[in-house]
């Protein structure tokens, strides 16, 4: 390594050991037990990259972090600390913190993570990622990063629901990330020491399933996958063991693809197994629905490949904009997986856009969840995505003027689909919507909607 990192910490022992590791990879160090000789370094102009702890005697790290970043943008900020909870994380991601790492941290990954923030000083390419699990026990979960308002909302419900006993039912399209949110969720919580136990229907064919699963899980946290899936007698023994865990009761969470609330309406969800779970319902957005992190999440894939090859890729402009407008119908796995492919196969460090377009042409064409239910009445479809919009603020209301932007969303597709249907003819398209055709006309402009006639732009 080469460059000056500049290390913040209260605890002698830190930064003593920190001091000689950096040393010796060839760094040099400025250390500090002080906040304000930290900042005034930073001032200065001083440092290639930054370690700082969260709680010192004279301040707050993560607030300083905002500072930084509008004084030095391009000076990475790796942040550390014994607040071990999935808010610090959610705190360092908002603050744009190039890594965050719990206490006690690995020395080898902290070194790792300082190499990869010397490499991209000065590139503007941050990895915050909020997850404070990323060792390499763990390479095959799905990260969880994300900056978008979506996500930043899901992370804060997370953190509100983690170290309660309330069952929590999880759902969202295949390859969301359920299970690492489920995970995060036992990680963070009072029971991270005890078992985290996933099940499915087959475990409960026997009888004697339950018993052996509540023996298993210990009092940790017991996540049922697929739950939907399971058969309704299956479902009664889950039930009853909600009703009668034993000596150690687990915490009980669920994952589906479906909404549940609409399984239990269609019968495929016993209602008294709805409403044991239901304590809190936590959706995982699809990737469409986050288009703004797969830059971030691309990066993050991209560099777990460059540890395998040794050669850094990166997202030529064309790149990224092919990836930014493809639907992900498999979401982040799928992502990952073509990101896994490019960084085997790309043959120049920046990834390009023909190279991407055939990277998502292998892809296999798997549907989103819900392209199945194209029987729906229009009520019903609009009603779930109302529901999951307002699940997406985690508990907030949604931005005021609501009213207006949900009939705009609707409006503009049901002109610009009449227009189409009737070759761009207003008069005919008035009479199929059922309005006057200038109140036709004052729509089009309001809503800035094209109107084509045949080929010809009217």
């Amino acid at each position: 390594m080469d460059g000056t990192v500049l290390v913040a910490d209260d605890d002698r022992t830190i930064r003593t050991v920190l001091t000689q590791a950096l040393t010796r990879a060839g760094c040099k160090v400025h250390a500090t037990s002080s906040l304000t000789t930290l900042m005034r370094w930073v001032g200065e102009g001083r440092g290639d990259a930054v370690i700082t702890d969260v709680a010192m005697p004279d301040g707050n790290g993560l607030e300083m972090l905002p500072k930084i970043s509008a004084d030095r943008p391009d000076l990475p900020v790796i942040v550390i600390s014994a607040q071990n909870t999935i808010m610090t994380a959610i705190k360092a991601a908002e603050a744009d913190a190039f890594d965050y790492l719990p206490k006690p941290f690995d020395l080898p990954d902290l070194m790792k993570r300082t190499a990869r923030a010397l490499d991209r000083k000065g590139t503007g390419a941050r990895a915050a990622a909020a997850s404070t699990q990323s060792t390499d026990t763990e390479r095959d979960d799905l990260p969880l990063i994300g900056r978008t308002p979506v996500m930043q909302a899901l992370y804060r419900l997370v953190a509100r629901v983690m170290n309660t006993d309330l069952p929590v039912l999880v759902w969202g399209e295949s390859g969301t990330g359920k299970s690492l949110i489920a995970r995060a969720i036992h990680d963070f919580s009072d029971r991270r020491t005890l078992p985290f136990v996933t099940i499915t229907g087959a475990d409960l064919q026997d009888i004697e399933g339950p018993a052996r699963i509540l023996a298993r899980v210990r009092g940790g946290t017991l996540l049922i996958d697929e739950i939907a899936d399971i058969p309704l007698e299956l479902q009664a023994r889950v039930a009853r063991m909600m009703d009668a865990p034993g000596d150690y009761t687990p915490r009980f969470l669920a994952a589906s693809q479906s909404d549940l609330a609409e399984a239990m309406k269609q019968g495929s969800l016993r209602r008294d197994l709805y409403y044991r779970l239901s304590g809190a319902t936590v959706h995982v957005p699809a990737l469409r629905d986050r288009v703004e992190d797969i830059d971030l999440l691309a990066a993050h894939f991209l560099s777990r490949g460059d540890n395998a090859n040794g050669l850094a890729r990166s997202l030529s402009d064309g790149a990224a904009k092919v990836f930014n407008t493809y639907s992900w119908p498999g979401n982040v796995r799928q992502l990952e997986n073509a990101m896994r492919q490019l960084a085997l196969t790309s043959r120049a460090p920046e990834i390009s856009q023909t190279e991407a377009e055939q990277v998502l042409g292998a892809q296999p064409a798997t549907e989103p969840v819900y392209a199945k239910a194209n029987t729906e009445r229009l009520g019903a479809s609009v009603e779930r995505h109302l529901r999951r919009y307002f699940d997406q603020h985690g508990g907030m209301l949604p931005p005021p003027g609501l009213y207006a932007r949900i009939l705009r969303e609707i409006e503009a597709p049901l002109i610009e689909i009449a227009l189409g249907a009737t070759s761009g003819n207003q008069a005919k398209c008035a009479d199929l919507l059922g309005i006057n055709r200038n109140t036709l006309r004052k729509k089009i402009t309001d809503l800035d909607i094209e109107v084509t006639r045949g080929r010809k732009m009217m």
